[in-house]
């Protein structure tokens, strides 16, 4: 039995798949192109039977074509990032000892030392895509298909361990919920080593017949010249990206704003994901484009489980509501349901739930209780409506007695005029515990004044929530996805301290 995503891949034949730095390619030439993968990485036995296989591409058909391929040889995809320096690179090999790593000829000098100090096959993609195609193994629905890491934001990286069921039960949630069809065209601007540019996008518009536009990287000029060419329907996000569309914006023409403008108003969806969307970054947007950004929470483990609405109402700051297939409950630490209104921690469970931990029984084990994943975030819910808190271990602030929500504090201090980027974070403190900081990009011509930070703070939150202290920043230290990496900040602002 071949997986689900090729045997839908075989009714759209000669539809256009894929548009990249390549060129453009059908869908029968991406089922071609990944079934000499396959046969390549096969060479000899009938199926890698569930053995990884890394993989290093720049965004584009090349990347696509290995990932489908490593899953038709019956093996599981390790997508490792462009971003990455070597000891992170090592960290995966050495991990997941996978049966090959397959680079992409930019990437032969970063990878092929690595490989051979571990003596694992290495080999070039366009190697494996002259190779002759041959008979496949059958892949079953309940095989491991994918590995990703998480971020190590509370200790190394695990890595996530997906089945193809879970991957079309992740596809097809979202697919119900923000109605895609084959007539969609999404631009893929996202890194892809992240459920956020592999599911949500790519896999959601190959799953449908659609096309996939897919930039090599992010450039705010060029994202917007083809949104102004028209045509696209779909544009997913981080919020990163959003404030960087809106600077490029502002600083165009009136007549280039006016195109971008149009480009953004043909579409149907806009999306932002994968960190918490400031509210006057949504507010500028809407001005800009016309699209109130859905917003949406999930994370490696349980891809996407809750969406504001495609159609209806949506809420500033907030989730929405549990995705198709998906079950949510906020609950205390012993497994107690919580009230309306009652900050506590989200938990999912359902066939878009990740397997395993790779390697780790017990950090798996620790990770469910009767079933239900503990996703470690705290929310609130009200009227059905999911707001996100932040995540326990960097998000939550434990201050005076008191526990504040970071995510909070920084919704209100992107309200004042001269900030334009702000994280919030707590640094240990002898007398309250930890003691609120925030790190601040000015916008331009302004300057940080702390004693009128606090006294406009004051006025619009509890005093215990008011930062102590705040820093003053260049840029904020960031994770590949655009995330501001908390632990990173907590330790530049340690380290200014003394």
């Amino acid at each position: 039995m071949s997986i689900l995503l090729t045997r839908r891949a075989e009714q759209y034949g000669e539809r256009t798949a894929i548009i990249a730095p390549e060129g453009s390619f059908t869908y029968r030439q991406l089922l071609d192109a990944s079934g000499k993968v396959a046969s390549f990485l096969l060479d000899g036995p009938i199926d890698l039977q569930q053995r990884p296989v890394a993989f290093l591409a720049p965004p584009g058909f090349h990347y696509v074509a290995l990932q489908w391929g490593i899953w038709r040889a019956g093996g599981i995809a390790v997508p490792l990032s462009v971003f990455h320096p070597r000891p992170e690179l090592e960290y995966v090999l050495d991990d997941t000892t996978p049966a090959a790593v397959v680079a992409h000829p930019d990437f032969v000098n970063r990878l092929d030392p690595l490989a051979g100090e571990r003596n694992i096959r290495f080999a070039l993609s366009t190697e494996a895509l002259r190779h002759a195609e041959g008979p496949l193994p059958s892949v079953a629905q309940s095989q491991r298909a994918m590995i990703l890491y998480t971020s190590g934001t509370t200790g190394k990286p695990k890595g996530v361990v997906t089945t193809h069921e879970n991957i079309a039960a992740q596809m097809t949630s979202l697919v119900e919920a923000w109605g895609w069809t084959g007539d969609d065209r999404i631009l893929e601007v996202l890194p892809l080593h992240h459920v956020h540019g592999i599911v949500n996008v790519i896999a959601c518009a190959l799953w449908v017949g659609a096309v996939c536009e897919i930039f090599p990287a992010f450039d705010a000029r060029k994202v917007w010249d083809r949104i102004a060419q028209g045509g696209l329907t779909l544009f997913m996000a981080v919020p990163t990206i959003y404030v960087k569309l809106i600077d490029a914006w502002e600083k165009a023409s009136p007549a280039e704003r006016e195109r971008m403008s149009l480009g953004c108003r043909r579409m149907r969806l806009m999306v932002s994901g994968s960190a918490a969307l400031p509210v006057p970054t949504l507010e500028r947007w809407k001005e800009i484009s016309g699209h109130v950004l859905l917003e949406r929470y999930g994370m490696t483990e349980i891809g996407m489980c809750l969406s504001n609405l495609l159609h209806g109402k949506r809420f500033p700051g907030s989730v929405g509501t549990p995705l198709p297939g998906v079950e949510v409950r906020l609950t205390d630490e012993t497994g107690v349901p919580a009230g309306p209104g009652t900050p506590a921690e989200i938990v999912v469970r359902g066939k878009t739930v990740f397997l395993e931990y790779w390697k780790r029984p017990e950090e798996t084990k620790k990770a469910f209780r009767d079933g239900w994943f503990l996703t470690g975030d705290l929310a609130v819910q009200e009227n059905g409506i999911y707001r996100i808190f932040g995540r326990s271990s960097v998000d939550i602030i434990k201050t005076g007695g008191y526990k504040v929500s970071a995510l909070e504090i920084e919704e209100i201090l992107l309200t004042h005029p001269h900030i334009k980027e702000c994280a919030v974070v707590g640094i240990p403190d002898p007398v309250w515990g930890e003691r609120v900081v925030a790190g601040l990009v000015m916008r331009e011509g302004a300057s940080l004044d702390l004693d009128a930070l606090r006294a406009w703070a004051k006025e619009r939150l509890a005093p215990y929530k008011v930062p102590r202290d705040a820093f003053e920043f260049q840029e904020l230290p960031r994770n590949a996805m655009g995330k501001v990496s908390k632990p990173d900040l907590k330790k530049i602002i340690e380290g200014r301290q003394g």
